[in-house]
């Protein structure tokens, strides 16, 4: 996974496909300065972004998220980690009522 955006990489992909940034933003709804600063490593792409580059740069989404920097989210990841999250909200509320009925309250 990369630390920094690989902007390098990006355009790469956008020249063997024929495409430009300009096109990149507008398919994915983001004006010119916001896609320059994704691409200055600025501003983090969201995980719909993430699956709109992936789908037209030809590459996985895991490449994309890779290749985007370390805090970049791959499409379906996010449902994962909530369903983890709720599943331990609901053992910490379970135990906290074990906690509370053991001490007669």
């Amino acid at each position: 996974m990369a630390l920094f955006f690989d902007a390098d990489w990006f355009d790469a992909r956008l020249g063997e496909r024929g495409l430009s940034r300009r096109l990149l933003a507008a398919a994915t709804q983001m004006s010119e300065a916001e896609l320059a600063l994704v691409f200055k490593d600025q501003r983090e792409l969201s995980a719909g972004e993430v699956a709109l580059f992936a789908e037209l740069l030809g590459v996985e989404a895991k490449e994309v998220a890779d290749r985007a920097g370390i805090s970049t989210p791959v499409p379906g990841q996010a449902s994962a980690a909530e369903a983890r999250i709720t599943a331990l909200e609901r053992r910490v509320a379970a135990l906290e009522a074990e906690l509370r009925r053991l001490k007669g309250g």
